[in-house]
């Protein structure tokens, strides 16, 4: 371990609840750096006791924190945003060796986790009710009310995005919050609460780390009546299942198998680069709105591709932690293992593997997660390289002459989150918009998140709508009050 990546990590790496650390019952698990395979030291692994310790910490939290105005809410959040950006470098670092993403892209991630909680903070105020007229002598009005404790579970691909951001909507709302960070990669959250330790009183926001038995626990918990999730489907569904025992009220954002669509008309250019920076291989791919099906009609398929080739070579593997590296580790050996697994599968499927494919050679790179950025032509919609989510750096490509085929193939799958559209014809472009069945669509764009734009999926793809007013609403419960006088 480098001397830069020793000097930052947090001091704590225990439970976090009630405004204080606590040593977990379950003990503790290594967590590994993805690019070097090295540990980076153990971490708390909660067990049922310590969640329920945790959850009843903030039950208790939330009697008083219900009652805070606004105001005070929107207030603490505008703090946390602050300290965000001002140690982003810091924890993009951690993010890094922690999680295997590049820091120089890490770092954009503690600003839209400020850009969350800064939104949830300016709308505080706007979290209304409405009077509805019944006549002389009747006052019937509605109002927006708390949850209670709300437990969000994140993903691995953009730890502190994830962890800071995710809490704002709940707790500008007057929900208590319990976070549960990626258990591949935590060391963000955890210096994350060491920065802001005392901004909100005790028990009002809490971190639990744990594996799959730890977050069963919380979800199961009955004083959570409301949890997200930002995950695969697989887990998804579990979770689903789980919490529609008690009638919990569920969020999801899951996976994707994108498409982007290129018209004839597009401009080639911008498109074919546009089609492999949104599958984010910077990322290896990790991404649920990565854009992994690349639809190229005929006529300008040759000149697409040679764009793409081209433009494919500026991501090369490399230490996460350096700020020239344009392309990051994949997050375990299991997830890289199963990565590769796809590959050998579409070559024996058919498909022509055009580019990458293998594990990078460099001997500095043996220890780490690697997986070259990779591209695969002549791909069928029947492949399973094409109907299942890889998450990873795989990109299938297929051509098209057929639109009425294409809008098939393209909504084949069982996912709906994302897809991005390039032409120069609006009529093209709205009518390829409201074929695609997907939650969130791009039009001469890719991969952009607009925040206050509501994000979430159709089919598979999710429950819910996130990063907007809708979020922040989604953790209210109406209350309807009848007033005879």
């Amino acid at each position: 371990m480098t001397p830069k990546i020793k000097s930052i990590l947090p001091k704590h790496r225990d439970l976090y609840y009630g405004g204080e650390w606590h040593v977990p019952q379950g003990g503790y698990l290594d967590t590994l750096s993805p690019g070097t395979g090295e540990s980076l030291g153990p971490c708390a692994e909660a067990n049922a006791d310590d969640v329920d310790a945790a959850v009843q910490s903030a039950h208790a939290a939330f009697q008083q924190w219900r009652k805070t105005t606004p105001k005070t809410r929107s207030t603490a959040l505008r703090e946390m945003a602050h300290i965000l950006r001002k140690n982003s470098e810091e924890l993009a670092l951690l993010d890094a060796a922690n999680c295997g993403n590049p820091v120089k892209e890490m770092m954009r991630d503690a600003g839209a986790a400020a850009e969350m909680l800064e939104l949830a903070a300016g709308l505080a105020g706007e979290v209304k009710g409405e009077t509805i007229p019944m006549g002389d002598g009747v006052v019937n009005y509605s109002v927006r009310e708390p949850f209670g404790v709300c437990c969000r579970i994140v993903a691995y691909n953009h730890p502190l995005m994830f962890t800071a951001g995710r809490a704002g909507a709940a707790l500008a709302t007057g929900n208590t919050v319990i976070m549960k960070p990626p258990y591949q990669a935590p060391l963000s959250g955890y210096r994350y609460m060491e920065l802001i330790d005392g901004i909100l009183p005790p028990g009002v926001l809490n971190l639990i780390t744990c594996g799959t038995p730890g977050s069963q626990a919380l979800v199961d918990h009955p004083l959570v009546p409301r949890l997200s999730l930002i995950g695969s489907v697989p887990t998804g569904r579990s979770v689903s299942k789980l919490a529609a025992e008690k009638l919990k009220h569920v969020t999801l954002e899951l996976g994707g198998k994108n498409a982007c669509v290129i018209y004839p008309d597009a401009d080639i250019e911008r498109a074919a680069n546009a089609a492999v920076d949104g599958m984010n291989f910077t990322w290896c791919g990790q991404s649920c709105g990565s854009v992994s099906r690349l639809f190229i009609h005929s006529s300008v398929y040759d000149r697409v591709m040679k764009i793409v080739l081209e433009r494919v070579k500026h991501y090369r593997p490399g230490n996460p932690t350096e700020m020239d590296t344009t392309m990051g580790a994949i997050v375990s050996k299991a997830q890289m293992d199963k990565v590769l697994g796809y590959i050998e599968i579409a070559s024996s499927e058919g498909a022509t593997l055009a580019y990458g494919g293998t594990r990078p050679s460099q001997p500095e790179l043996g220890g780490g997660n690697f997986v070259l950025p990779t591209v695969f032509t002549g791909v069928k919609q029947t492949m399973r390289i094409a109907s299942e989510e890889v998450f990873g750096p795989v990109l299938s490509v297929l051509s098209w002459d057929d639109e009425e085929q294409m809008f098939a193939d393209v909504n084949a799958v069982e996912y709906g989150l994302t897809g991005s559209i390039w032409t120069r014809s609006l009529s093209n472009a709205h009518r390829a918009a409201s074929r695609i069945e997907a939650g969130y669509v791009w039009v001469n764009k890719v991969s952009t998140h607009f925040i206050g734009a509501s994000f979430g999926g159709f089919k598979q793809s999710g429950i819910g709508r996130e990063e907007s007013f809708e979020e922040l609403m989604s953790f209210t419960q109406n209350k309807n009050v009848h007033v005879a006088i």
